[in-house]
Order: structure tokens, then sequence, then C-alpha cells
């Protein structure tokens, strides 16, 4: 049990963990399960389009009838897709670039050299409300996130003028691994 006490999910504010190597790979990944419920949401449209085409005892004509199954069909799958491409977001920093792959797909996808990258931020509450929302968003003056649930996250300062907001678990340990590697990529380039 004492053991159970002293565990940690995330190293935040521990003792010598800035001094630890870095893996060659940094994985990192959030999840959000409130989106299972809006996807079950979609897939309930699709069923009920399914049903409606099938087993329908419509009087009135043809036509409301196409429409109401078309009209469920097409919501019920932009929800369910469109929630389930964000149900999770995985992040992964190499000795060369920055990858950031959403949903079971890994669709959206973004990949940044970490070249473009000037710097990097913690960020210890990143919420839906500010970007707007779930999803892979763009505001013009905060620039580009992948927000799948509310909680820390890291901002990457890239060389254009943009930045670049990632909602994922341990983000202290993420910006700690593109420092040191932009620190050492300047070192380089120095020599």
């Amino acid at each position: 049990m004492s053991t159970l006490i002293g565990m940690r999910d995330h190293p935040h504010g521990e003792q010598g963990a800035a001094d630890a190597p870095h893996p060659e790979v940094w994985h990192g990944r959030a999840s959000n399960r409130v989106q299972w419920l809006l996807a079950t949401g979609g897939a309930a449209c699709v069923a009920l389009g399914i049903e409606l085409a099938v087993d329908s005892a419509w009087t009135s004509g043809i036509a409301p009838l196409v429409m109401s199954v078309v009209g469920c069909i097409a919501a019920g799958l932009l929800v369910l897709f469109g929630t389930l491409a964000f149900v999770h977001v995985a992040v992964k920093v190499d000795k060369e670039c920055l990858e950031v792959r959403c949903g079971h797909m890994g669709l959206p996808r973004r990949r940044i050299p970490l070249s473009n990258i000037i710097g990097a931020d913690f960020v210890p509450r990143v919420t839906p409300r500010q970007w707007g929302g779930w999803g892979y968003r763009w505001r013009p003056e905060k620039g580009t996130a992948v927000v799948v649930r509310r909680g820390e996250g890291l901002v990457l300062r890239l060389g254009d003028g943009h930045s670049f907001t990632i909602t994922v678990d341990n983000a202290e340990a993420a910006v700690r691994v593109i420092r040191d590697r932009l620190r050492a990529a300047a070192a380089r380039t120095a020599r």
C-alpha cells in the first residue's frame, strides 16, 4: 500500500526529473471518453435512418421519407466519424520531428520538423472552451490546436510566427524533450 501512495502518474515537480536522460523517441497520449458518448449518438442516428428506410409506413410520399433517411444517415455518419477522429491524440517526438496523430486511424495527422520549432511551453490548463470545442481547431489570434480533453498541454512556437497547441498527458516531459533537442541542434549549428 505504501508503494501505491508514493506512485504518481506524472513527474510534476519531482526532483531530478529534468536531469533524467530522455528516450530516443518520446510518446504521449491523451484521451476523452465523452467522445464515445457522442459517437454512440451518431450511431443511433445512422440506425434510425436505416430503420426508416427498411421498415417505413410513411403515407405522405416518397420525398419526405428519402429526405428523412438521408438526413439521419448523413448526420449520424458526420457525428460518428467526427467524434471518433478525436477520441484520443498520440504525440511522438523523435530526433527530427514532432508528429501528432488523432483517433484510431491516425487522421488528421500533422508532422512538424524540429527545425521549424523555435520554442515549446507547458500549459497547465487547456480547455475546449478556449478553442471553441474539441478537435482540430484554428483561431486567428491563437493559432492551431488539437484539443481532445481539458487539461495540460504543450504549445509549440513555430518559425513562421504561428503556434500549435496539443492537449497531451505528461506535457511537461514533452516540453523538456523538445527543448533539449532544440538546444542540441543549436549547439551543432554553432560549431
